[in-house]
């Protein structure tokens, strides 16, 4: 079969908003196998990745040690019973899981705790549960709420003591985070398969610990399509045509960006929005993404995510983090929270997680979700069938482990600081087409936009397919698609880098054949 086969099946027999296929031709390639950064077509042509295939293979394609595990408990077991029978991977997952996320957030915020007489040991990492709408009496508070240093190796920690006292505190709604002694270190996982389903596993623990059924998310927000998160996705486009059956308890605000654009909603500007709609509306959770990937690959200031966690204190709400693009070393650290060293009540996990099988994760602190959720007597209240898929689990173990000790995540801080600097250097300089570089890590993009300030739609989807032909497979980005995306597997390398920018601005151009005004 070949490609012309492959895509007459799909037109045939695939439901036909699903994959596009430009009736001019030479999009979209089928892939035949990928290995590493590199992709081969069905006809045998070489294709150096930059999508990492939706983010999912910052190991590499088909990583060997990944590949290796799959392969074995595939032999040996490949489905259990996930909500009855469990397999002992998940429960090992789940540990692994606490261990790079609550665990070592919550023992740096205990030595920060020792560092600073009166600094609270949770770094207000605990969004206090009332069920009211009220603010919370103001405490005093480091100037930076929300911020804390890490440990530089997260799979190597030592648990801060926890119990009951904790689940205990949280449900009286406490306004002061519990001692150290009753400081609850680790994190309790609900595993899914995609990220949407994450993503809705923590919009429920949200609903069940504050019973409050509002949601805050931001302009330019992508959670996924399924029903539950669908209301938290702020792009038209994808909510319109369901509106009629979406629950709406979502409630949009503006996004901070550091796009050095003047019409930007300002960090005061969002915070009176959200204050606003705090007062307005029943909210029992904040979501956000860290860094926006498909809204337009946008990074927030530095300011932001720490105001958002003060915020959350504040008004009685959880602070929900959508990691599922950003996640596993993609911004150049573990988590992108960390860049501001903000802790969130609930991460939502996925792509990065396992290299390539469906699996996901919403991680929540322990003491939030024994308050949250009831204990089981013998039918979950959310589950699935696939509920920590064993073969998902043993895959998402290796890739831990890999990404850790291959140090991809500095790796990709160092890697992101060449490509804005090389991405920084492309400048049409036959017109006055705008080329905006970002990005955190090797989460990045070029935005191209028109000499009237409009989104360069008409030139980046064409620049995409012509670097498609010439080996190079990008996405666009951003409500427009006018931002061309850079978020390869994080063992590229900088030659490869350095070739991908120069095909870029050799398709737009730059000093000979740029788009005239």
């Amino acid at each position: 079969m070949d490609t012309k086969e492959t895509l007459k099946l799909l037109r045939d027999y695939e439901s036909r908003n699903v994959t596009f296929v430009d009736p001019q031709g030479g999009w979209p390639i089928v892939w035949e196998r990928a290995r590493g950064v590199q992709v081969w077509d069905m006809a045998g042509k070489k294709y150096l990745d930059l999508t990492a295939a939706f983010g999912v293979a910052a190991a590499g394609h088909a990583n060997p040690r990944v590949v290796r595990a799959g392969q074995r408990q595939m032999a040996r077991l490949l489905h259990a019973m996930g909500d009855v029978h469990p397999h002992a991977l998940k429960a090992q997952l789940a540990r692994q899981l606490s261990r790079i996320t609550f665990e070592r957030w919550s023992v740096a915020s205990a030595i920060l705790a020792d560092v600073e007489p009166g600094f609270p040991p949770s770094r207000r990492a605990r969004a206090p549960l009332r069920r009211d709408d009220g603010p919370a009496r103001r405490t005093k508070t480091r100037a930076n709420p929300g911020a804390l240093e890490f440990s530089h190796d997260p799979t190597q920690t030592t648990p801060v003591p926890g119990g009951k006292d904790a689940a205990l505190h949280v449900r009286q709604g406490c306004l002061t985070p519990p001692s150290r002694q009753t400081f609850t270190a680790t994190g309790k996982t609900i595993f899914a398969n995609s990220g949407f389903e994450a993503v809705e596993a923590a919009l429920k623990t949200a609903l069940l610990a504050t019973g409050k059924r509002g949601v805050i998310a931001f302009e330019g927000a992508y959670h996924g399509l399924g029903y539950g998160a669908l209301n938290t996705t702020h792009r038209s486009h994808f909510r319109r045509p369901f509106a009629a059956q979406l629950g709406r308890f979502g409630h949009f605000v503006p996004f901070p960006k550091m796009d050095g654009c003047a019409s930007q909603p300002s960090l005061q500007q969002v915070e009176r929005a959200l204050r606003r709609t705090f007062r307005r509306e029943a909210i029992g959770a904040v979501l956000v993404e860290p860094v926006q990937a498909r809204g337009g690959i946008h990074v927030p200031p530095p300011e932001f995510l720490p105001r958002l966690r003060q915020l959350c204190d504040e008004y009685h709400a959880l602070l929900i983090f959508d990691e599922i693009y950003t996640g596993f070393g993609r911004t150049g650290k573990w988590f992108a929270g960390e860049h501001t060293r903000t802790v969130p009540d609930l991460i939502c996990l996925g792509k990065a997680l396992t290299g390539g099988f469906p699996l996901s994760a919403c991680v929540g602190r322990a003491d939030l979700m024994d308050a949250a959720w009831p204990a089981s007597t013998g039918e979950a209240i959310h589950t699935s069938t696939f509920l920590g898929h064993p073969v998902g689990c043993a895959m998402a173990l290796a890739q831990i482990s890999e990404i850790e000790q291959r140090k991809l995540p500095a790796r990709a801080a160092a890697l992101g600081t060449f490509l804005l600097d090389e991405l920084s250097k492309i400048q049409c300089s036959k017109s006055r087409l705008r080329l905006m570089p970002r990005g955190q890590g090797l989460l990045a993009g070029v935005e191209l936009i028109l000499p009237d300030g409009t989104p360069a739609t008409q030139i980046a989807l064409p620049a995409i397919k012509a670097l498609l032909q010439r080996g190079y497979i990008f996405l666009p980005e951003g409500e427009h698609a006018n931002v061309i995306s850079f978020t390869p597997p994080l063992t590229v390398s900088q030659p490869q880098l350095a070739q991908a920018v120069a095909a870029l601005a050799d398709v737009l151009g730059v000093g000979t054949a740029c788009p005239h005004t």
